[in-house]
């Protein structure tokens, strides 16, 4: 056979493979995209994403990663404020003031993986607060916050997931001791504070159990210079504060999710120094039940909506609040 009959043969064998080849080319295709991708949804990861949206201060992000959230927040205090006024010479009367406060918060909170195990957060407020009773209003930044969130230990399958949160408080809000109390609202505490405490989770399919543990130290203010009451107020102690968290997440779907928690803080009895006399306040504890859904609106972003309300005379009456994630671009770590 001469080499044109050899070329021949080669292309009718070449033409005779290409099916079969063409055949494998589509059985591969076809199991390539049966197998699991690690972008794929499963009831584990979105067990995770459910809880961190519910609870997003019970997770850390990895080494490197950054997340911008952005929160919006309502809340009404309805109260009877007691004060003393002096209608005389070394005589006071004591008076009942009612206030309805209704509060809007825009909050961002910014997130970064320091390492794996240890999370740096910053949360910066900003306020507009109303009296309807009073007729007054202010606008102002809120009480900016820091804090580290550390996990000692590796996590566990089985195993509750443990970590360590620090927080500092700073006034850079209104002070309440700085503002009138006639035509004036505070938008902060007006002194530091230092927290230290423990958080746990618990994943029991599909649900995951939560709970904190904390202890805060609020500073001393030691120039006040406040008149109440007719009293020069010098000084305030303001007293630590125990708090208290559990709660629950549930995935319904991949999509739709569920949280409850509850969250009770008792604080100590305050101090307040005047210059003729030294006073002390009333412990007060303040209890809210809060309820959340959470909704996928995206493969990668889940927006929280919860309402709540207060169980105690020292908590809001109702709370409303809703967030959402911010892609901001060059935020993201590659």
């Amino acid at each position: 056979m001469g080499v044109w009959g050899y070329a021949w043969l080669a292309m009718l064998a070449l033409a005779a493979a290409q099916p079969v080849l063409a055949e494998e080319a589509t059985v591969d295709d076809a199991r390539d995209a049966l197998t699991k991708k690690d972008d794929d949804a499963d009831s584990a990861k979105a067990l995770e994403e459910v809880f961190q949206a519910a609870e997003k201060s019970y997770t850390l992000l990895k080494k490197g990663e950054r997340t911008l959230t952005y929160g919006f927040d309502y809340s009404l205090l309805r109260d009877t404020q007691i004060q003393t006024v002096r209608t005389g010479q070394n005589v006071y009367s004591v008076i009942g003031q009612s206030e309805a406060q209704h509060t809007f918060t825009n909050s961002f909170t910014f997130d970064y993986g320091v390492w794996d195990n240890l999370t740096f957060s910053m949360r910066v407020p900003f306020l507009a607060k109303y009296d309807t009773e009073r007729d007054l209003s202010t606008y102002s930044l809120g009480d900016v916050s820091a804090s580290l969130r550390w996990q000692p230990w590796s996590s566990e399958r089985g195993r509750p997931v443990t970590t360590l949160f620090a927080t500092l408080g700073l006034p850079t809000g209104d002070s309440p001791y700085d503002v009138s109390l006639d035509d004036g609202l505070a938008t902060g505490n007006g002194y530091y504070s230092l927290g230290v405490g423990a958080n746990m989770s618990y994943v029991i399919d599909p649900v995951v159990l939560f709970g904190s543990l904390g202890y805060t130290y609020n500073l001393p203010i030691r120039d006040a210079d406040q008149v109440r009451g007719g009293r020069l107020l010098e000084e305030v102690e303001p007293g630590s504060s125990l708090s208290l968290s559990m709660g629950f997440a549930y995935a319904l779907s991949y999509d739709v999710s569920l949280a409850t928690s509850l969250q009770m803080a008792h604080n100590l009895a305050p101090t307040f120094k005047f210059s003729d006399v030294t006073l002390e306040g009333n412990e007060q504890t303040s209890a809210v039940m809060n309820f959340s859904l959470g909704l996928r609106t995206a493969p990668n972003t889940i927006v929280n909506v919860n309402a709540g309300f207060g169980m105690t005379e020292d908590s809001p009456d109702v709370l409303l609040g809703i967030s959402m994630p911010l892609d901001i671009k060059g935020l993201k770590a590659e």
